[in-house]
């Protein structure tokens, strides 16, 4: 865990994935135990994005040593945030089960054998059991998620996971733009409900994350246009 101030880079995403990519590369020279990368930011940055392909990467030079692990799998399940009455609040931080994400992370980096993950699906706006397999060999875990940084409960248990935390960012405007269009996609609400709820949670989301960047090994200001 880095007790310092971030690396603070200015970076296009081609330029990021090559820069991360060396540096689990590095860690893989340094390591024989699994270990894990974390990708953190605020909704709408492109860090799921460049995890994947950070995964695509490592697994073309070495198949089957890396593995992506998203936070997005440990959302409240739908049924249980209409329990709850907090549907309307889906995607902050007290809308995960972040103490189960913590839980599993912890157990997959100490795992010997195959293990599957939860996934989320926006098509249907809800959790899919088991949407990714951690294989055996693995040694990268490229985890990835808004509140992998946040210091209060339970989230602040996710940090000292991770071997290397990486803030992606991107400009709060473009950011809006993205999150727009993402919530249009599917065709599952009004435009009027996606501009509230952009406004209203997603946006409150960036600036809270973006309060975490100090708790990041290396900080990538993305150079994107949109």
């Amino acid at each position: 865990m880095n007790d310092n101030e971030p690396q603070v880079l200015r970076l296009t995403p081609e330029a990021a994935l090559t820069l991360l990519v060396e540096r689990a590369t590095a860690l893989l020279s340094a390591n024989r135990a699994r270990f894990a990368i974390g990708l953190a930011g605020g909704p709408g940055v492109g860090k799921s994005t460049l995890a994947v392909k950070l995964v695509e990467a490592l697994n073309a030079a070495d198949p089957g040593i890396a593995a992506y692990v998203p936070m997005d799998g440990f959302h409240m399940r739908r049924s249980k945030l209409e329990h709850l009455g907090t549907v309307k609040d889906k995607g902050a931080p007290h809308t995960f089960e972040g103490a189960a994400f913590a839980e599993f992370l912890a157990g997959l980096k100490a795992a010997t054998g195959a293990v599957s993950g939860p996934g989320y699906s926006r098509a249907i706006e809800d959790v899919v059991v088991d949407a990714f397999v951690v294989p055996a060999r693995a040694k990268v875990l490229v985890v990835e998620g808004n509140y992998l940084l946040l210091a209060n409960a339970p989230w602040w248990q996710v940090r000292p996971l991770l071997d290397l935390a990486v803030f992606v960012d991107l400009p709060r405007e473009t950011v809006k733009a993205r999150l727009l269009r993402r919530h249009a996609e599917h065709g599952l609400f009004s435009e009027a409900r996606n501009r509230e709820h952009v406004e209203r949670v997603d946006l409150a989301n960036y600036d809270l994350v973006k309060r975490s960047r100090g708790r990041a090994d290396i900080a990538i200001d993305l150079v994107a246009e949109s």
